[in-house]
């Protein structure tokens, strides 16, 4: 049910958007720093809504669609106002685009694997990519305004952000080609004549 505590984080997730979008846009480092955590909180909420439906039984098909779709929103606003803010890098773009990109490529193989009833298991090493790539963004979005702020000026924010954002999207590489392979192997596994949609 949509009331399910697990779909509620899940939701949550999509809900904190545009206060997050709006806090990025402020150049202010108070507002980097609510960003960051902000971002920080809905991130956290990944982990601990499949947790939860999985110990409490409350799996269900509504769960399945939200939670990637939440995941692919987050990540899409957040990195979209950091190149919108200039808060990346020229440099910083290429892990970016390879990490929006991976995700279009994702949705699109799970939409035709539903359609043939097959599943697209998240691996470990996705959960890896997850883990650096939210806590790259994370860093990102606070910027060294938050590191002044707390007196920790000395911390290249940027830099690290970065690093762990190339990181990422090396992981995002190896674990989008595994799903291609994945999608195609099941994809010519399908009787021709198969029903498809354009």
């Amino acid at each position: 049910m949509l009331t399910d505590l697990p779909n509620v984080l899940t939701l949550s997730r999509i809900a904190v958007i545009p206060a997050l979008v709006v806090l990025a846009a402020l150049s202010s480092p108070g507002a980097h720093l609510a960003a960051c955590l902000l971002f920080t909180a809905a991130a956290i909420t990944d982990y601990f809504d499949g947790k939860l439906a999985r110990d409490w039984r409350q799996t269900s098909d509504l769960g399945r669609m939200l939670d990637p779709i939440a995941d692919k929103l987050l990540v899409g606003a957040a990195l979209m106002m950091l190149v919108g803010t200039g808060q990346l890098s020229a440099a910083g773009l290429y892990p970016a685009v390879v990490i929006m990109l991976r995700e279009i490529l994702v949705s699109g193989l799970r939409e035709y694997l539903a359609e043939i009833r097959a599943r697209l298991p998240v691996t470990k090493l996705a959960k890896w990519k997850t883990g650096f790539q939210m806590g790259a963004l994370g860093t990102l979005l606070a910027g060294q305004p938050t590191a002044v702020l707390l007196h920790l000026g000395f911390l290249p924010m940027s830099f690290i952000g970065e690093g762990m954002l190339w990181i990422a999207a090396l992981l995002t590489l190896v674990t989008g080609w595994d799903y291609l392979t994945t999608g195609l192997r099941h994809a010519s596994a399908t009787p021709p004549g198969a029903p498809r949609q354009d």
